[in-house]
């Protein structure tokens, strides 16, 4: 048998093959939507004593905001000196697990376009490339469901905490009397959302590729055989 690369590109015609250029492509969109986000929400301080203030919240992939800093130390606000100021909320662990998804499935589907175009060959005269290959796609497709919650999760966190809501609960100058705190400016959030919606929509694809990768397996093989054998009944005795 002839180990070689035999490069055919027939099974992009096969549903193995055709799946695993999707999964490819919604991974890049996944974790490239949400991986170098880059926004800054305004918030305008309306004061009845002195001028109005305008506050800059920015905030950006992996969404430390409790790291951003939104009044420096001993700043003058409507005529009252505002301790430092962050805000409020980490999604950092949510995101990055979901990015950390993303970018393996993107070198796993990389991997497995290559087996399935020069590899074949082996790939169906073998036991372990299959079983692996459906495995692996079964653990994809849940770590796609657990961290695409998680990242939904996050994401209402930083847009809870970069809010009119949230900016007046984070600085004590908004809860006092003559001080209206309002974001008057709220950065795009549709690439965000959107990597959302492209994380559910990978686990379902990598759910359903799962059948597919297992009909490679010997175990379906075993399955069907087993079937037909059952189907056809017992032999009759001669007479």
């Amino acid at each position: 048998m002839m180990t070689g690369l035999r490069l055919n590109l027939s099974p992009l015609r096969e549903p193995l093959g055709f799946i695993k250029v999707l999964e490819w492509l919604g991974a890049i969109f996944a974790f490239g939507s949400c991986g170098a986000y880059v926004g800054t929400n305004v918030v305008s301080l309306f004061c009845s004593e002195g001028k109005n203030e305008t506050l800059s919240a920015p905030f950006s992939y992996p969404f430390r905001l409790n790291q951003v800093q939104l009044v420096s130390q001993n700043a003058t606000l409507c005529n009252r000196t505002v301790a430092e100021t962050h805000l409020m909320g980490d999604s950092s662990s949510s995101v990055q697990f979901y990015v950390a998804v993303g970018v393996l499935a993107f070198l796993y589907c990389m991997a497995a376009l290559l087996i399935y175009l020069g590899y074949m060959h082996i790939y169906r005269d073998s036991d372990f490339g299959p079983i692996m290959d459906f495995l692996i796609t079964v653990i994809f497709a849940f770590f796609w469901l657990v961290s695409s919650s998680a990242w939904a999760r996050g994401l209402q966190s930083v847009k809870d905490a970069i809010s009119t809501a949230g900016i007046r609960s984070t600085l004590a100058l908004c809860s006092e009397e003559g001080v209206v705190c309002e974001v008057t400016d709220f950065a795009p959030m549709r690439s965000l959302n959107v990597s959302v919606v492209f994380g559910f929509l990978n686990m379902m694809i990598w759910a359903g590729n799962a059948w597919f990768a297992y009909k490679e397996t010997r175990w379906h093989s075993q399955r069907y055989a087993a079937q037909q054998g059952a189907g056809r009944g017992p032999v009759p005795a001669p007479i």
